[in-house]
């Protein structure tokens, strides 16, 4: 049901429906989200970690996520596990299979342990594959050259079939539930950022003149057929939430319009909560982190990965110079949250107390954060205990490179005294 809907349902007059977008939210209160209830509304969101040996969580991971919950967020997200070995786009990528589920349950049991729960971000790469060789043309949307693989020898992508949407969809399905074996509380379905489902969404990317390209609707078709089927696998027990953009932030790429139609796609198919972020890895990547990478950072990082550090050197092209902004994508965000009735959750540049009573006050159901609680991950009950206003994140990009770095991600702010690798597997 859209707000439409929810007005005539609550018996709201048209002039009383702001009241209720308005009405702010406790942000420590607990929260139902689905089949699940998270003990307040801040969400550690996915973002890439590293701390991954042989396609399979580190202790390190498990040691992060456990300082997530024990810092207070409701619920903290284990970012970019892909659904299946061909789907990743980095060879230091969790793929979910079986024989990972020991590693999976020590990550559930950890964040239980703190209070909190656990989410895993399940995606597929599709054509963005950077780093690995694959067999053959890369799935996507659309055939053609695939210039986010060149730099790999992943020169071209073809376009999927039925038989290819069945076996992905199976694979997330499949995703879904072995998370839910190992314990965790929900899984989040990337859609976003330039990776296979939004491949699908993306005019950028999709050029089919079938029922699954064309217009919004069409183009937003499969990937809300994977949401309704991993809902109806596990959603009585998982709360299944989506990622999707505000917009892609380019010209000729999706915009909040379009945002609009997939919400209300993956409202129908059943998800409990939408994450809004924007931007795509390849064209504007300066979107979605609000701001432009730190590129002496990531030289230093990637000193002894040429192709790596070539390609991430060649994104930066023609890029605009961007000054971050606290809530930059508020303004598309708040163009979604008038027009659907899906929870929402607000994610691009909440820092402070302020920005996340501002989202709350603007209607959204939860706060997402990812560089503040990387910065400082006892931000939320810092926050509670009233000892903090704002995160001293300065939003510098600089923690970024080190997904790249064998110790994986961290605030160089707050640099742990070794910067060893934990190259240990999280259940040995």
């Amino acid at each position: 049901m859209f707000l439409r809907d929810r007005t005539e349902r609550t018996g709201l007059t048209s002039d009383s429906t702001e009241t209720l977008m308005s009405e702010p939210k406790d942000l420590f209160a607990p929260f139902q989200l689905g089949p699940i209830t998270l003990r307040n509304r801040f969400i550690r969101a996915g973002a890439n970690e590293g701390m991954v040996m042989k396609g399979a969580p580190t202790k390190a991971l498990v040691q992060h996520h456990r300082a997530m919950a024990a810092g207070g967020v409701g619920l903290t997200t284990v970012a970019y596990g892909a659904v299946s070995k061909v789907g990743r786009t980095l060879p230091n990528q969790v793929w979910m299979r079986p024989e990972i589920l020991p590693d999976l349950k020590a990550l559930a049991d950890a964040v239980h342990a703190e209070g909190g729960a656990i989410s895993y971000q399940i995606t597929h790469g599709g054509s963005f594959v950077t780093s690995v060789k694959v067999d053959g043309p890369t799935m996507s949307a659309s055939s053609g050259i695939n210039k986010a693989g060149v730099m790999r020898g992943n020169f071209f992508q073809r376009a999927m079939n039925r038989a290819d949407m069945d076996l992905v969809a199976q694979q997330f399905v499949d995703a879904a539930k072995l998370c839910r074996e190992a314990g965790f509380d929900a899984v989040e379905i990337h859609m976003g950022h330039g990776y296979l489902l939004n491949q699908f969404i993306s005019p950028l990317s999709n050029k089919r003149r079938d029922e699954f390209g064309g217009c919004a609707e069409d183009r937003a078709r499969f990937p809300a057929e994977v949401l309704r089927r991993v809902k109806e696998a596990v959603g009585r027990e998982m709360a299944v939430l989506a990622k999707i953009n505000v917009a892609d932030g380019v010209p000729g790429g999706a915009t909040a319009d379009d945002a609009i139609v997939t919400a209300r796609m993956l409202q129908q198919a059943g998800a409990d909560l939408l994450v809004l972020s924007g931007g795509r890895n390849i064209e504007s990547g300066w979107f979605m982190f609000g701001s432009n990478m730190d590129m002496e950072e990531m030289k230093k990082v990637l000193k002894g990965s040429f192709m790596t550090g070539l390609m991430m050197k060649a994104s930066q092209f023609r890029t605009p110079e961007v000054t971050f902004r606290e809530m930059y994508f508020l303004e598309y965000s708040r163009k979604i949250r008038a027009a659907v009735d899906v929870p929402l959750g607000y994610l691009g540049g909440a820092r402070s107390l302020a920005n996340a009573e501002q989202a709350m006050a603007d209607g959204f159901d939860a706060v997402v954060m990812a560089r503040p609680l990387i910065h400082d991950p006892q931000l939320v009950n810092k926050f509670r205990s009233g000892e903090l206003k704002a995160s001293g994140c300065t939003n510098c990009n600089r923690c970024i490179p080190y997904i790249y770095h064998p110790a994986g991600t961290m605030c160089v702010l707050n640099l742990p005294n070794e910067l060893a690798p934990n190259q240990v597997r999280a259940a040995d």
